[in-house]
């Protein structure tokens, strides 16, 4: 068996936590220094026997780890993501892969220049359920795509406000929230070529959105609309659908993605098929359902399992960093377009 990979977790909020967690379930890693101001962290990595560095530079220059996750706030994603690249050091860095599209090439540059490999942690690509989605619609099940409709409907808790930065610039339910459905929507559906969009911050006054309305369309001709609220009591969105997270209430019956083609439609993450049994038939006949079938399984330990590959040098980055800018990309288009009341195309990476 290879010697295990000796990894530091940059950031042990709430997303460094729930690496750990999937950490621990792999023989092929060993935990080996947490790096984040806060004070609690200092007394994680007491409870796990590994040091602790108030400066992730530091623990850089003293442990020498062999690959970083890093999930510390938005805003410090890439300059964190960069003095790592700098170390020599791999990393998995939690999406967003930046706030802004300059610091972005920065990063794809000197990922590129050094030979450092970056995989960014859209997780929901890793989902056995997206790959076989992915899959079918290949496979041309649907026939030619025509119209998606994604859902991200949520209240959260006030309190989950009470982290400063979550109410600041750079946060926000485009960035920390829709920026996983974009990707998916772009995973499964291709390139964007131009959106419309409506924000709203009137439900809280922060200074992010708490409602969007976007328009989509695609490269391939089809067209799409994402609608999303973290202000409202609804069950329509990927953690409450999918049962991915246990800590959020399942609502296996409601779908957060429906995609429609000529011979058929998809509804996610029910991976429920539609269909007539004829192919000239129409909305007088009765349409034909299956559900598709898959194996299950954990997309963070999957996501860490193909880091491992990453580092080792036996797999290239599934989002690498200038894929996951491409995302950004659209989330940027997204700003624009509500500003400016016109339709924006993506910048390119």
């Amino acid at each position: 068996m290879p010697t295990p990979l000796h990894i530091a977790l940059i950031g042990a909020g709430v997303m460094g936590q729930q690496h750990l967690e999937h950490l621990d379930g792999l023989s092929e890693t060993r935990l080996c220094a947490i790096a984040d101001p806060a004070p609690p962290a200092a007394m994680l990595a007491a409870a796990r026997g590994v040091p602790y560095f108030a400066d992730h530079l530091v623990m850089l220059d003293e442990v020498r780890p062999d690959a970083v996750i890093i999930a510390n706030p938005n805003t410090q994603h890439v300059q964190t993501a960069l003095d790592c690249v700098a170390a020599g050091v791999a990393v998995l860095l939690e999406k967003p892969v930046g706030v802004h599209l300059d610091e972005v090439r920065e990063l794809v540059r000197a990922s590129e220049a050094r030979g450092v490999a970056v995989l960014v942690g859209h997780h929901r690509r890793h989902n056995p359920l997206i790959s076989k989605a992915r899959e079918l619609l290949a496979s041309g099940i649907l026939g030619r795509l025509t119209n998606v409709t994604s859902l991200w409907q949520v209240r959260k808790p006030d309190s989950y406000f009470d982290i400063p930065w979550r109410r600041e610039p750079g946060a926000g339910m485009l960035l920390t929230n829709l920026i996983h459905d974009l990707d998916l929507l772009r995973y499964l559906c291709g390139e964007v070529e131009s959106v419309q969009a409506i924000t709203r911050n009137e439900v809280r006054g922060f200074a992010n959105e708490d409602s969007v309305a976007v328009l989509l369309q695609f490269a391939s001709g089809a067209l799409g609309s994402l609608t999303g609220s973290d202000a409202v009591a609804a069950p329509w969105s990927w953690e409450l659908c999918s049962g991915e997270n246990p800590v959020y209430p399942s609502q296996v019956d409601q779908p957060c993605y429906m995609l429609a083609g000529t011979r058929g439609a998809l509804s996610l993450p029910q991976l429920k098929h539609w269909y007539f049994e004829q192919a000239d038939a129409g909305w007088h006949q009765p349409l034909l359902s299956d559900v598709q079938a898959f194996t299950a399984a954990e997309a963070l330990t999957r996501q860490l399992q193909h880091f491992i590959e990453v580092v080792r040098g036996q797999a290239e980055p599934i989002v690498s960093a200038a894929d996951a800018g491409r995302t950004l990309a659209l989330i940027e288009a997204i700003r624009i377009a509500a500003e400016t009341g016109q339709a924006c195309a993506p910048a390119k990476i």
